[in-house]
């Protein structure tokens, strides 16, 4: 019987998340068509469209679309993801897949209860920066009528996983620090190859400890800050922990008003894993690494802003040869970054993977301990 029961659920779960998924695709080539030379599927898009007037740009919602937005949108999704759900009686037991239509029926019958309303479909004065990962929740799904090319995926996050379409690059604003080092160099140009706007800031020039009046007006022009400067050796404690820390801390009060959360992307190292081993030459080093990592388990957990940790293992760099280029570093970077990955492993020997535990789950007190009076 409980056997039944879990296969039951495991079957009604797969029916689910496919037939989402089919919708999110149809969802994906509706604004694909936007620019088609078929007028044909200009008009299929432009139908969509109307779901956009009414929960628009600035996600506020307009009633003056509410019936369009039901007829063009509502009924298609939910025409479509029944129709991928029938198609499972070819596969399955009927039982499982009743039951998932019985669900979508009910959540379509709440939704036009509501005119359209439901927990992803409401006017928002501010995006909160806790987005999920495998399931969709309404920062996440907001964040595609903000951004309206990127963020597919509606239900359970299969379509953006698969395609690489969970955050907006082209057009947006980005910050890099360290661009004048192997990682961020890499990092401008492959942003400027995906559309970006690229501006750079130079530790010791534009900012360091304790000084970051210029970096101002740079910090309020940033739709993201990318943070890929820092010391293996000299001065490492400011380096890589104060002026990572107060950068984000600043960048964050300064976007605190904005729709959309600030973003900032901090590079990390695979010695928060390992540490020093004992060796004289990594102990400051490890340290100031291993601090900024305490730190950024709040970023990561922080509703005030979406904080990506990226952890590579060594590339080759002015500090000498390593196992990958830099922009292998930062090719792998970006392929988990656009599928929404907060914890960004780029690693050939697997310990950054083994640190997303330590970095997720680790008690602060044992860095945190590390860290000076200042």
């Amino acid at each position: 019987m409980a056997w039944d029961i879990l296969i039951f659920l495991l079957q009604a779960g797969v029916v689910f998340i496919v037939s989402t998924a089919l919708f999110d695709a149809l969802h994906w080539l509706l604004h694909r068509w936007e620019k088609s030379t078929n007028p044909l599927l200009r008009r299929f898009s432009s139908w969509h469209w109307v779901h956009h007037k009414f929960l628009g740009l600035d996600m506020q919602v307009n009633p003056a679309y509410a019936r369009s937005n039901i007829w063009f949108h509502i009924l298609p999704e939910y025409l479509t993801s029944m129709a991928g759900t029938a198609i499972f009686l070819l596969i399955f037991s009927w039982p499982p897949i009743a039951a998932v239509a019985v669900l979508r029926t009910f959540m379509l019958v709440m939704t036009l209860r509501e005119e359209g309303l439901d927990y992803n479909h409401m006017s928002m004065e501010r995006v909160g920066g806790k987005q999920g990962l495998w399931w969709v929740n309404n920062n996440y799904h907001a964040m595609h009528h903000v951004y309206p090319h990127n963020f597919f995926s509606s239900f359970a996050n299969v379509f953006d996983l698969l395609f690489g379409t969970t955050c907006q690059i082209e057009g947006r604003r980005f910050l890099v620090t360290g661009a004048s080092g192997a990682f961020g160099a890499a990092m401008v140009a492959a942003l400027e190859n995906r559309g970006a706007i690229v501006e750079t800031a130079k530790s010791g020039v534009d900012f360091s400890c304790g000084r970051y009046e210029g970096m101002q007006e740079k910090l309020a022009r940033a739709d993201v800050l990318v943070l890929s400067h820092g010391a293996k050796s000299e001065d490492c404690w400011n380096a890589n922990y104060v002026t990572f820390r107060d950068l984000t801390d600043r960048f964050t009060a300064i976007g605190k008003d904005r729709l959309t959360p600030p973003e900032v992307w901090a590079l990390g190292s695979e010695v928060e894993f390992h540490g020093d081993m004992g060796l004289d030459e990594l102990k400051a080093y490890s340290a100031s690494k291993r601090a900024f990592a305490a730190r950024a388990r709040r970023y990561y957990r922080s509703d005030d802003l979406i904080y990506r940790h990226i952890v590579p293992s060594s590339f080759t760099s002015a500090m000498g040869k390593g196992a990958m280029s830099a922009e292998t570093a930062v090719g792998i970077a970006l392929f988990f970054i656009t599928r929404g990955f907060k914890y960004v492993p780029v690693t050939l020997t697997g310990l950054a993977v083994l640190n997303f535990f330590r970095f997720r789950y680790a008690s602060n007190a044992t860095d945190e301990a590390t860290v000076p009076a200042e």
